[in-house]
């Protein structure tokens, strides 16, 4: 784009005001919520620009020194809340997003009222629009023109910030105590994080992933700003993270009969993505979000009717029709033809970009080393771990500094984390009150199970890895940003933990955050490599794996109920590379270069799966 200092300098003036006919997001991507660092800060960096991103709300620890950061760097008044302070977890969450609101309004404003500083914010706001965007297409007509006071007041009232959206994982709602008394539901962890979002200033979402918590969910009844205005407005919306359309429909209806819609349904791949691998029953994303595209309209109108009706109930205000609701994907997404792809052919409104901007400094918040080492990963240094105490699969990066410790603790017998924070807890084999598998509490004492048990050397030498492979994710999940920021850190040394999906091995150097969005748009490839699969065809690869390895393990204690989860995923897997072939041999653009090799790679796939056999129950 030309430089617009020249153009706005002596520029005549005009009443008129000229305004944009079609209201729409600035950009088609937005950046997920990684790990509980990476992205804690996003929103202060980039929505500024029009960049949509999410914050981790889990760690209250982590947010209250983040206040204390950006209050201090921004000066703005800030108080510290104490763990001795009633409800401090939520009021903690509140203080930090009511910063952030503070702190991305006073620099949008600053990018819009500067707009005759050369190179400019609001330049580079603008330059990195896509080339289709209709607030650029306006911005150029109004510079056109060449009336000064028309293009303040277009900048005035077209350009709007990224949304401050944060996470919640449902099922890390943590029961606490006071004092060895356990408190009330409503001060459980993700029950005090729901309530620090809805009692901020916040006009934003709050995504829900890791599956339906029921009683976390009707919490939301409480909060008046989840409920329409009289004009259909809602202060807080409601995004579900979704494996499937089973659980999507599911989920909005239980939501609908409180008087709660879902703004957004975010579709990520199972395995094909960053932390936690959520593996559906071998559902792939490209026939998940067919169903989505074919059943959006009936979705809409049946979870309508269910609203309105317990709106009524209520007495709430009832919408005149259907509140707004798109649809979003993530997960392993890495080029602007794929990224053109699902906007088109399934008709999705926002796409996830998430492990490649731990590589944009300007997005994220990653420590130098960790840097260095996203930069270098190859594909076999990313791997699906069982380092999370959750015992749900974790993709990860080999030889983070998290690990490193870790492996120094096991060789020194000092295996486990002190587990100064909880998040994680959830084993209560040896107490009422749940600890974490990744403790030195947990650890000890089956390490110890394992020393009377009768075993051989090379089986107890597995079953000990088994149990000192998981990480202390509450402390590495977080130092990023304290290390980043030359914030203080106390206890005992836990490094940083990395969350990266496997697609992180296709970029491979430092990028600005323009380059980035660049990229995102075809303006720029980034991607050095040429061996990069598909997102199908690399998302149908880990799933052919994932199956294979789940008939070794069931091998040995097969059941009717295992026979059938196999037969299952295995038929689905079967469906969806069925689905692929027809998708790639249709005449669609998207496919006319490389058509023969993703038809290639899918036979082959085929041919990897129809060769694991399903082992068959005897029946007695």
């Amino acid at each position: 784009m030309q430089n617009i200092t020249t153009s706005y300098l002596h520029l005549p003036a005009s009443n008129k005001l000229i305004n944009m006919s079609k209201k729409t997001k600035p950009h088609s991507f937005h950046i997920p919520v990684m790990g509980l660092a990476f992205t804690i800060d996003s929103p202060i960096k980039v929505a500024k620009y029009g960049i949509s991103s999410v914050i981790s709300i889990v760690d209250d620890f982590l947010i209250e020194k983040m206040n204390a950061h950006y209050s201090k760097k921004f000066e703005l008044p800030f108080k510290a809340i104490s763990t001795k302070v009633e409800d401090y977890r939520a009021k903690r969450i509140t203080s930090y997003l009511n910063t952030v609101d503070t702190i991305v309004k006073q620099t949008f404003e600053d990018l819009k009222n500067n707009f005759e500083v050369k190179s400019s914010e609001l330049e580079k706001y603008i330059a990195m629009l896509p080339d289709f965007s209709e607030i650029k297409k306006s911005f150029k007509a109004v510079l056109n023109k060449g009336i000064k006071e028309d293009i303040m007041q277009w900048v005035q009232h077209n350009l709007k910030p990224g949304s401050i959206d944060v996470n919640i994982m449902t099922k890390l709602d943590k029961v606490n105590y006071k004092k060895g008394t356990k408190l009330a539901t409503e001060f459980n962890d993700a029950h005090a994080a729901l309530r620090g979002f809805a009692q901020s200033n916040l006009e934003s979402s709050v995504v829900l992933s890791a599956g339906m918590n029921p009683r976390l969910y009707s919490y939301f009844e409480n909060f008046e700003d989840f409920y329409p205005t009289e004009t259909g407005y809602l202060k807080k919306k409601i995004i579900l993270k979704v494996s499937d359309y089973r659980s999507a429909i599911i989920q909005g209806k239980f939501l609908a009969k409180k008087g709660l819609w879902v703004s957004e349904y975010r579709i990520e791949s199972g395995l094909n993505c960053g932390g936690h691998a959520f593996a559906s029953d071998g559902y792939l994303m490209g026939p998940i979000l067919e169903e989505f595209k074919n059943n959006k309209t009936s979705l809409i109108q049946d979870v309508h009717t269910i609203l309105v009706n317990a709106l009524k109930s209520k007495g709430k205000n009832i919408p005149t029709e259907p509140l707004n609701l798109n649809i979003a994907v993530q997960g392993g997404v890495g080029t602007f033809e794929e990224h053109e792809f699902l906007l088109d052919n399934y008709n999705i409104d926002s796409v996830g970009w998430g492990s490649p901007f731990l590589l944009v400094p300007e997005a994220t918040t990653v420590d130098n080393e960790t840097i260095d080492a996203l930069k270098i990963a190859k594909e076999k240094d990313l791997y699906l771990s069982n380092i999370s105490p959750l015992g749900v699969p974790f993709n990860s990066l080999k030889g983070n500094s998290n690990e490193n410790l870790k492996n120094k603790r096991i060789a020194a017998n000092k295996a486990g984390s002190s587990c100064p924070k909880k998040f994680l807890v959830s084993n209560t084999d040896y107490s009422e009150k749940a600890i974490c598998t990744a403790s030195k509490k947990y650890q000890t004492i089956k390490l110890n199970e394992l020393k009377e048990a009768q075993f051989t050397t090379s089986k107890l030498a597995e079953k000990s890895t088994q149990i000192t492979d998981k990480a202390c994710l509450c402390e590495g999940l977080a130092n990023s940003a304290l290390i980043k920021n030359d914030i203080e850190m106390k206890g005992e040394a836990q490094g940083v933990a990395i969350c990266p999906g496997p697609n992180m091995a296709y970029f491979s150097k430092e990028l600005s955050l323009k380059e980035m969005v660049n990229h995102i748009y075809g303006k720029a490839n980034v991607i050095t490599t040429t061996h990069r699969p598909h997102i199908f065809i690399k998302e149908l690869t880990m799933y052919v794996d994932y199956f294979s390895k789940k008939v070794d393990e069931f091998k040995d204690s097969l059941s009717a109920k295992n026979e059938k989860y196999l037969n299952n995923f295995k038929e689905n897997l079967s469906n969806g590379i069925t689905y692929y072939k027809q998708l790639f041999s249709s005449s669609r653009k998207y496919f006319e270069s490389n058509k023969n090799i993703l038809l290639k790679d899918l036979e082959t796939l085929e041919q990897e799966l129809f060769k694991i056999p399903i082992p068959v129950l005897v029946k007695v």
